[in-house]
């Protein structure tokens, strides 16, 4: 068997987008049984959050749609991530402008938006829910179960 695709997801904090896109890639690995073949992360560009739990309202609209947020906590990208992980993922230009500068010069990681997995979806991005409602962490949760079922697809585990 070959070993697990390394993906870590990126965003600002780490307590709203990309622990959804943590779980939620998680959530769609394991209903289509190749959650095996995954190890998944999230992490903030920014040390605001570190050692939090996701924000309250991410945990209630992913437990909504059965992704289970809450026993993740918030940590700071590092350049060994680089390294250690095949795909580093941003949800936004800004943050993917940040891992570009963090980026040693020779790691081997895949960096680029997350959202490139779901051009379908009609947004670059995931954008930030943090100071909106409901409705902001809703779209999330859709950007990031398109792009999930998108890169899966391309990782040749979803069909």
């Amino acid at each position: 068997m070959s070993s697990p695709h390394k993906i870590l997801f990126v965003c600002m904090g780490n307590i709203c987008r990309s622990p959804t896109a943590e779980a939620v890639l998680r959530g769609r690995a394991e209903r289509a049984g190749v959650a095996h073949r995954l190890q998944i992360d999230s992490a903030g560009t920014h040390d605001y959050h570190i050692g939090e739990a996701p924000d309250a309202r991410s945990i209630r609209h992913g437990a909504q749609r059965a992704y289970d947020l809450s026993p993740l906590r918030a940590r700071q990208v590092t350049a060994a991530d680089f390294e250690a992980f095949d795909y580093v993922l941003a949800m936004d230009h800004e943050n993917l402008a940040r891992l570009q500068r963090l980026r040693p010069p020779h790691a081997g990681a895949d960096l680029r938006l997350f959202m490139a997995f779901a051009p379908q979806a009609g947004s670059a991005i995931v954008p930030d829910p943090y100071y909106g409602g409901a409705d902001g962490f809703e779209l999330v949760l859709d950007y990031c179960e398109a792009a999930a079922d998108g890169l899966l697809r391309e990782l040749g585990l979803l069909r």
